[in-house]
């Protein structure tokens, strides 16, 4: 039998988008079946650890808490959209059993929560640091060079534990590291009931996929013409109508801000890939060449011809490893030639830094406001103000430490004009490097566990 079409809504692109996006995306969208929240980045799962490290129970997404309470009355008033998201980070479990428990004090029961686990594969990778496949993919290093320092190892998942909780009656899915299309993925093959062989409908999925996975890109966010949004303040977070044959449509609330067009859709299309013959995710290989977009009318764009082929073998891997401490500071200078007082100033932090004993590992000196952003652009003349940003990075925590005291000093010792030093003492932060890599995908065995939310 014919399936209706589905709707799924994205109102979360990354750890830090806004709390109160998902229950507004509701408000303005009741008919939703899906909600997706992304909420990883390369380097999210190192933050997490660091959590962790303070508090067991903290290695998750803790503002997905707050989202769920938030969509509590949707529910409690009859709504059946349905949750699926990575919030679950290093702990998915931890997750799973906070949202417990929010719904069951809200007597939001009869509830069912699927959590994905097995990307974690840190042990794997320590057990056998010399394995090729752990090379770094940018440079070819063996992972052994960091062995000792890495923080955290987590495989992209595909869309099948997704599919397999979801079968299984969750009405949110938790999951930790799974490639972001996949999120969209899994609820198209399990409300079509589509095979994992039907390589082009996955592949029309995993667009539309790609396209919800940074929010509010898609309807003008970064865009070129992104002066031109109207209501830009309210801008609107994305919905993809998706058919049972994978044709979809990308479109927005009606009565939210921003706009969805062939160019919005097309500059969110080409973000963040590499070879668009050859996009590669855990649940189908993609080809973009034969995509054709059609907008019908507006903020409604179509997607069409998407092609796929087989999977790759193996599951990119995203590690993380210890790599130092860092800290930043800025003073702005006024008056003329603010540009080589900026820079004087930058070398006279890190000269004073030289002398207590210290040469730093790395350092970074910009004069924000003459060009320093895209160097050789754009440079001003006789710029009358710009902000000095110095930035270091050290393994050694004393010599960072160390620069942080230098930093003020200047406002007395440097030259006229010199301001903007108010926010205090520099803070130290550690420094977290990216490792990526592949692992065999018969390597990997996914988990699935679903709980109930009882009264």
């Amino acid at each position: 039998m014919k399936q209706k079409s589905l709707k799924i809504g994205n109102a979360q692109a990354f750890w830090g988008d806004s709390n109160d996006a998902p229950a507004k995306l509701l408000e303005q969208q009741p008919d939703l079946d899906f909600l997706t929240l992304d909420y990883l980045s390369e380097v999210s799962l190192s933050i997490m650890a660091v959590q962790r490290s303070k508090d067991p129970n903290s290695g998750y997404a803790r503002d997905f808490i707050d989202v769920v309470k938030s969509i509590i009355p949707f529910w409690l008033k009859g709504a059946k959209v349905k949750i699926v998201t990575n919030a679950g980070g290093l702990d998915p479990k931890r997750c799973a059993l906070a949202c417990r428990e929010v719904l069951q004090q809200a007597g939001c029961t009869s509830m069912r929560i699927g959590i994905v686990s097995g990307d974690d594969v840190l042990a794997m990778i320590k057990a056998d640091p010399n394995n090729a496949s752990f090379a770094n993919l940018e440079d070819g290093h063996s992972i052994a060079e960091i062995l000792d320092q890495l923080s955290t190892a987590n495989a992209y998942l595909g869309a099948r534990p997704i599919v397999a909780a979801l079968q299984q009656g969750a009405n949110i899915v938790i999951t930790g590291r799974v490639a972001d299309p996949s999120l969209t993925v899994g609820p198209c093959v399990a409300h079509f009931d589509w095979k994992w062989d039907d390589y082009n409908r996955l592949a029309q999925a995993t667009v539309a996929g790609h396209l919800l996975e940074c929010g509010t890109q898609v309807t003008g966010g970064i865009s070129t013409l992104w002066c031109e949004l109207t209501n830009s303040v309210d801008i609107g977070f994305p919905v993809v109508e998706m058919a049972e044959n994978g044709e979809f449509v990308v479109t927005k609330p009606s009565m939210s801000g921003g706009r969805v067009t062939l160019e919005t859709v097309k500059e969110q299309l080409l973000y963040e890939i590499g070879d668009p013959d050859n996009y590669l995710s855990p649940d189908v290989t993609l080809s973009m060449l034969t995509l054709a977009l059609n907008e019908d009318r507006k903020d409604r764009v179509a997607v069409v011809g998407a092609k796929g082929r087989p999977p790759p073998p193996t599951y990119k891997v995203s590690a993380t490893y210890r790599d130092g401490y860092k800290a930043e500071g800025s003073l702005a200078i006024f008056g003329r030639d603010a540009k080589d007082k900026a820079q004087r100033c930058g070398e006279i932090i890190l000269e004073r830094v030289r002398r207590a004993g210290f040469a730093l590992e790395r350092s970074c000196i910009e004069c924000l406001g003459t060009g320093a952003v895209v160097p050789g652009i754009w440079s001003p003349e006789q710029p009358l103000e710009c902000l000095m940003r110095i930035c270091v990075a050290d393994h050694r925590l004393e010599a960072v430490e160390c620069f942080t005291k230098q930093l003020a000093p200047m406002v007395t010792s440097g030259p006229p004009g010199t301001t903007g030093y108010t926010s205090g003492r520099a803070r130290v932060r550690p420094i977290f490097g990216y490792w990526p890599c592949l692992i065999g995908t018969k390597a990997i065995e996914a988990k699935v566990e679903v709980v109930e939310v009882q009264a």
